[in-house]
């Protein structure tokens, strides 16, 4: 039983609400989701480096149908149809995709938007959830936003992790790709605490995240992170914890996943990691095998 608070030695790991199955969906109260695009900024707000990055290497390495595996409220996937791109997107939480699916019917009357198929699935039963619409494959399978943190390791060994990211490689083609990203976790923990600004999250309206790590045997096993978002009259605070990834061992995942030859690039807030030697959030870009 997981708990809203650190009581009697138990930790929450979502808001109260009642999950979905498998990945437990901490946006189901809907109190997060009410907020989430105050904290994110909506499609327009989006900086130029995250619109320009994720276009740019979508269309250099010639991708045209994107499956967008953690679309939430549809902000980054609203970005990618408006830029050309047919995607198809999904989440586990209904209480985000609502506001996707509003989004759709304001704008049916644009082709692309009409066309646009939303999705609700689970990373564990990906395929299956998702097969009638994956045909010969994606060009690149996308997980931004810190999103695959929220899968928590539940026996220990990441199991559960390995399957979700096994899931993204089998709805790619051959020579598909799969951008995925996490946090600096390595600093968190360095530092004991998280930049309420990036050039990811970069809403004025982000007045602080509180975070707090629990270990378990010596080992990180979960971040928690209060998020206080304040809006003229508007005051929230909400929890979400997550997976503190390692960067080297969240490359060896990827690795043992893809192949270790394969192409993997990796970028630091959109740049080089030569350029970013301590960024906010880690971009992954790996190639299925051809």
């Amino acid at each position: 039983m997981f708990a809203d608070n650190i009581e009697e030695g138990v930790f929450s790991v979502r808001s109260d609400g009642i999950p979905t199955e498998g990945v437990r969906d901490q946006y189901a109260d809907g109190k997060a989701a009410k907020v989430w695009e105050i904290f994110i900024g909506d499609q327009k707000s989006r900086t130029e480096n995250y619109r320009n990055f994720l276009v740019d290497l979508l269309k250099k390495n010639g991708c045209k149908r994107i499956l967008d595996v953690a679309c939430g409220t549809g902000v980054d996937s609203i970005m990618l149809l408006q830029e050309g791109f047919e995607v198809v997107s999904s989440d586990a939480s209904d209480k985000m995709l609502k506001y996707a699916l509003k989004e759709r019917w304001n704008r049916r009357k644009e082709a692309a938007f009409d066309k646009w198929i939303i999705e609700e699935a689970n990373w564990l039963n990906l395929y299956d959830d998702i097969k009638h619409v994956v045909g010969e494959g994606f060009d690149a399978v996308i997980c931004l936003g810190n999103s695959f943190a929220h899968m928590m390791d539940s026996f220990g060994d990441q199991r559960e992790q390995k399957q979700a990211i096994k899931n993204f490689e089998k709805c790619l083609k051959p020579g598909g790709i799969l951008l995925i990203d996490h946090r600096n976790y390595d600093n968190i923990l360095e530092t004991g605490s998280t930049p309420s600004k990036s050039l990811y999250y970069n809403s004025p309206h982000t007045s602080e995240i509180k975070t707090s790590v629990l270990f378990y045997c010596g080992k990180p096993a979960l971040t928690i992170m209060d998020y206080i978002i304040a809006a003229g009259n508007l005051r929230s605070e909400f929890r979400l914890s997550y997976y503190p990834h390692m960067f080297e061992g969240f490359k060896s995942i990827l690795k043992g996943i893809f192949g270790e030859k394969t192409k993997h690039d990796i970028f630091g807030d959109f740049k080089s990691l030569k350029e970013i030697p301590t960024p906010a959030f880690y971009i992954h870009l790996i190639q299925k095998q051809k």
